[in-house]
């Protein structure tokens, strides 16, 4: 059976700061629990105004910390920006602190433009080999005898789980030969997933760490009670990716009644390529686009965001998705 899973950003509303975000994270994963998601993920981006997560393994311990069951982890670590063995070090300890819920899934993408990467890892070379490497190398510290005379402290011997995140090829075709779990990033990255997926699970080879393929989808969902509010609150959605891909992000707008009448023919078309796996309407709606995005793709897990203005319309819209879900 498919499982919910949701994705956050601990997104910056405009006229609010980080503070506000990481309570409403917290308050999200709470509800979370409660209405049975299986794991909530948080992402790893830099210098984005409407984006608080850039500390991720410590906003993790945040949400972790104030949850009791719901499995909590990154979605993603961007290991470009970061030695394997201080991210091993990290997670076992996150694994120590919350034994048997924390959750690594790992990207190869900066999460950032190239001014903040070279600022984060003040040196911007690498080759083709470097990531796949990097995960090994992560990975080996977190068994029981690791082949590598360093140990990470904590971390040896926890075997913290560890995710193939991507948005092409490249990712399916690493996660399969690893056999590791894959996340596909259709969520804002939609146009190879259905050859990534079936690329994933025609070459998935079988490890210690999965036995069979494991697809997790991005999927964006703005639930409300009817489908005209649905598609207020996915305005603010809608106004950000703009100004991202404009290259002015900002905070996440307030919603804007009937945006996309009041943009550009080129802009709708940009929405429509950039939330192609979306649902976006009344419990109803949703039901039904949710349904039909898990015939398309066999998905094993939607990891669901919801990037609304609202604290309180966020959750109503997570609440809705799981229980059209259910239903």
């Amino acid at each position: 059976m498919t499982q919910l899973s949701i994705l956050d950003l601990a997104p910056i509303a405009q006229g609010s700061l980080p503070a506000q975000s990481f309570k409403n994270s917290l308050d999200l994963a709470q509800h979370a629990e409660r209405w049975g998601y299986q794991r909530f993920w948080l992402a790893e981006h830099h210098g984005m105004p409407g984006i608080a997560s850039a500390a991720t393994s410590v906003l993790i311990a945040h949400v972790a910390g104030g949850t009791k069951t719901i499995r909590v982890g990154a979605g993603g670590i961007m290991l470009p920006n970061h030695s394997p063995l201080v991210i091993a070090e990290q997670f076992g300890t996150l694994e120590s602190l919350f034994p048997g819920r924390i959750d690594l899934g790992l990207g190869r993408a900066p999460g950032s433009d190239q001014r903040t990467a070279r600022a984060l890892r003040r040196n911007l070379s690498s080759d083709a080999d470097e990531f796949p490497r990097d995960v090994a190398e992560l990975i080996d510290y977190f068994s029981d005898e690791p082949q590598s005379s360093i140990r990470a402290v904590p971390g040896t011997g926890l075997h913290v789980p560890v995710w193939i995140l991507g948005s092409s090829l490249y990712g399916a075709q690493l996660a399969a030969a690893m056999g590791l779990p894959y996340a596909f990033a259709s969520h804002f990255a939609p146009q190879e997933m259905m050859q990534a997926i079936a690329l994933y699970r025609a070459t998935f080879r079988p490890s210690v760490h999965l036995k069979k393929p494991y697809v997790m989808l991005g999927f964006n969902v703005f639930a409300a009670e009817t489908d005209a509010q649905a598609h207020y609150l996915a305005s603010s959605a809608q106004q950000a990716f703009i100004n991202l891909r404009s290259g002015r992000p900002a905070k996440i707008p307030p919603p804007v009644e009937n945006f996309m009448q009041q943009i550009g023919e080129a802009e709708r078309s940009l929405l429509n390529q950039i939330l192609a796996c979306s649902a976006i309407g009344a419990p109803a709606t949703v039901a039904q686009q949710i349904q039909a995005f898990i015939a398309q793709t066999g998905a094993d897990e939607l990891m669901i965001a919801s990037n609304v203005f609202d604290h309180q319309a966020r959750l109503r819209s997570y609440e809705i998705a799981m229980n059209v879900f259910r239903g």
